[in-house]
Formats: C-alpha cells, sequence, structure tokens
C-alpha cells in the first residue's frame, strides 16, 4: 500500500498533521509494530507522521519520579544504570523483547500504545503505578497507565494525541521488583503469562499480570494478601490471581495452562522480590 509520509520537526506540528487527516493519520515511532500491522494489511494509513528527533527519547529524573520519554527505547531501559537493582523489572521485560536489533528500534511509548495485552514492559509499568503523559490540539494531560489502557488494542489516546512520556515514582529504598515470562522457547517469543511485582518491606505490594485478559491487569485482591508476606501469603496471592483472571485458548496455550502459569509466577515473582530485599539487606 502507499501513504504520504510526515517528518515534522516539532510536536506541535506533529500534532497539527495528525489533526487534519484525523483516523487516516497514524504516529510512527519505532514501527516494529506498526510496520507489522500494515504489511498484514491489519493497519492500512494514509498517512505516517515520524515522531523521531522530537526530543522524546531521554530517561531521566525529576522531583523524586523517573520519566522515560516515549521513544526511549527498550535497549537504553536495558541498560540505564538507575534501573538495575531495585528497578530489575524495567530491564528484565525489556530485554526479552524480541532480539537485540528489535530493542535498538522499538520504543517504550510503543509498547504501551499498542495496548497488546502480551506486551512485556507494561506489567512492570502498571506495578509501578506509572501515569502517562499525552500532548495534543488542548494541550497535555496525564492519567494513571491502569486507566489509560482499556482493551486489546485499545486506549484513552485520541487520534491526534502523542504520548510523550511515562513517570513513575521513585520506590522506596526497601523495595524489589522482578518480572517472570513464560513463553514456548526462551527468546523472541510473545509472551503465554508474563506476571511483574514490587513489594515494598513492611508495606505494599502490587501485581500486574500480561497475557491473562483482554488488557493487561492488576489483581488488588491477591495484592493485599501479599503485604502480609511470607511463603504461605506469596502462594495464597498466586492462586487468588489465577481465579481473578481470564486468559483465552489459543494455538500457544490453553486458558487452563495459562491459570497454572499465573499462580506458579506470581509466587515466584514476589518470593524473588522478598530474597533480593533480603539479600540486599535493605
Amino acid at each position: 500500500m502507499s501513504f504520504a509520509f510526515h517528518r515534522p520537526g516539532s510536536l506541535d506540528a506533529a500534532i497539527a498533521v495528525a489533526s487534519e487527516h484525523g483516523e487516516a493519520a497514524r504516529f510512527l515511532a519505532g514501527g516494529t509494530d506498526l510496520m507489522i500491522q500494515i504489511n498484514r494489511g491489519r493497519a492500512a494509513p494514509k498517512h505516517l507522521i515520524s515522531l523521531a528527533g522530537l526530543g522524546l527519547d531521554t530517561i531521566g529524573e525529576s522531583e523524586g519520579e523517573h520519566v522515560i520519554g516515549a521513544l526511549a527505547t527498550l535497549d537504553a531501559v536495558v541498560t540505564h544504570p538507575a534501573f538495575q537493582t531495585g528497578l530489575v523489572a524495567l530491564t528484565q521485560a525489556s530485554a526479552v523483547v524480541g532480539g537485540r536489533q528489535v530493542r535498538n528500534i522499538a520504543t517504550v511509548g510503543g509498547n504501551i500504545v499498542n495496548a497488546s495485552p502480551a506486551a512485556d514492559l507494561v506489567p512492570v509499568l502498571l506495578a509501578l503505578e506509572a501515569t502517562v503523559d499525552l500532548r495534543g490540539p488542548a494541550g497535555t494531560r496525564s492519567m494513571p497507565l491502569d486507566r489509560f489502557l482499556v482493551g486489546r488494542g485499545r486506549t484513552e489516546r485520541r487520534p491526534d494525541e502523542i504520548l510523550t512520556a511515562v513517570r513513575f515514582d521513585k520506590p522506596p529504598a526497601a523495595s524489589a521488583t522482578w518480572f517472570l515470562k513464560a513463553g514456548r522457547r526462551k527468546a523472541m517469543e510473545i509472551s503465554v503469562i508474563c506476571v511483574a511485582a514490587h513489594l515494598v518491606r513492611g508495606g505494599k505490594a502490587r501485581i500486574a499480570i500480561g497475557a491473562a485478559a483482554a488488557r493487561t491487569v492488576r489483581v488488588p485482591a491477591a495484592e493485599a494478601l501479599a503485604e502480609k508476606e511470607g511463603a504461605a501469603a506469596f502462594r495464597e496471592a498466586g492462586r487468588i490471581a489465577a481465579d481473578a483472571v481470564s486468559p483465552i485458548d489459543d494455538v500457544r496455550a490453553s486458558a487452563r495452562y495459562r491459570k497454572l502459569l499465573v499462580a506458579t509466577l506470581v509466587e515466584r515473582a514476589l518470593a524473588a522480590c522478598a530474597d533480593r530485599l533480603g539479600k540486599d539487606g535493605r
């Protein structure tokens, strides 16, 4: 198919092009998902608007928050110094998306906006209670990632809005994160189930699960139980999480198997967080 390619020089110019062409236009970040959709006939935009070179590729900190620009690549997340200890789940999730060539191009914003239930990075960001920033003709707005995600391939983003960044609070020192993914092979595989956990010693627990419903979900009932800490609590949190999700049967796994995986991976992710807290002495 043919399309017009636009390379605007500013965010405002990119928004203006999107406003002019409406549903016929799509923003292009890394393109690792969008170009496949176009080639397979699942998307047919008449206009592609490049977001390259518009300053959305930084990773930094601001007023007690970590801020990841929408065009930051997954490889940049894997290697970022601030994500190597307490926020290691970010590197774990980013490192299993495709191969190295894909991670050098694929972006954080694309992983979010694509709204795949099996997106690997999204569970970690949900467990960190992240917020997304959007910019459009009416200005900027922010909302929790949990509200931004609507369903498979659907978000609260308007067609002429750009997701510019994702933000989350710096976690307390006595906290840990962990990410686990099950697939039919060890690399370059869509998740059968993926789980992220964030555990704060003596405080909150957050659990997010991908590929187990129409969108990535959190399970508050399992989180409340996990806050009691200990092996028994983590095992029961896994069971509750498995009961709460609604996976599908497909060629990669049955719904029943996916539920079993949820129970196992939630328990293991929480145990790994607790183990890291003990080993780190925090």
